[in-house]
């Protein structure tokens, strides 16, 4: 048996097949919807963690093994193992997981799985390099691709480093996804706590364009009479 397969038999024994019906239809699993044909077992988050965390060894071909599983926690739990593995790594091997993680974009395919991963892995060893992969990424076609670009810079705001948040959300103004709307709402609303003015002056410069999704995200934050103001689009000097 692979130690793959021993993940995946950990899996089971933690799966819940109540759970896992509720799982199918908040991830939109049925026909046309973002997580079309994605299949659950039901195990909760905490019991993937917990069986990542015995698995964190893993070597990368059995890793991708889990990741190109049609269960979605199989996907989840590699990459939580991946992410474990990058947090102890020395520069060599987070550059191959970091290579690894963008080979194998096409399995990272759901929003729980870009926002686990991302930041973690993306925007971590990007901090220090230049970003046009995430300028790229933000001009896919691939929704998942596109909500990678905007949350990976989770890792460069947490450092301080603000403007590709800015840069790329100006990218997604005229994005038509709901996922990409909340989560450059929620960028942007992390990038304004290091800034409330640099913030307040991409709101007004780019009102008209923000999706209204993203611009209450973005403000959730904020005092609820200036939350008022901005919604109706008036926004006092700072």
């Amino acid at each position: 048996m692979t130690r793959a397969a021993q993940v995946r038999l950990a899996l089971a024994s933690v799966s819940n097949p109540a759970r896992a019906l509720h799982s199918a239809s908040f991830f939109k699993t049925g026909p046309g919807q973002y997580g079309e044909g994605d299949l659950f077992l039901g195990a909760t988050v905490p019991a993937q963690r917990k069986v990542a965390r015995e698995a964190k060894p893993l070597p990368l071909d059995e890793v991708s093994a889990l990741l190109e599983s049609e269960i979605h926690e199989h996907r989840l739990t590699a990459l939580f193992i991946l992410v474990a593995q990058f947090n102890t790594a020395d520069p060599p091997l987070r550059k191959q997981i970091f290579s690894f993680y963008l080979a194998n974009l096409r399995h990272i395919n759901n929003w729980d799985l870009v926002d686990s991963s991302a930041p973690q892995i993306v925007g971590a060893h990007l901090l220090n390099s230049p970003r046009k992969l995430l300028y790229k990424l933000a001009k896919s076609k691939d929704l998942w691709e596109r909500r990678v670009a905007i949350v990976a810079t989770q890792a460069l705001i947490r450092a301080g480093k603000t403007d590709d948040t800015y840069a790329i959300a100006a990218l997604l103004l005229a994005d038509q996804h709901h996922l990409i709307h909340k989560a450059t709402g929620w960028m942007l609303r992390e990038a304004g706590r290091h800034s409330r003015a640099t913030l307040l002056d991409f709101l007004k410069q780019h009102y008209s364009a923000l999706p209204r999704t993203a611009l209450r995200y973005a403000i959730e934050h904020l005092p609820p009479q200036q939350r008022k103001q901005i919604l109706s689009g008036h926004f006092s000097p700072h």
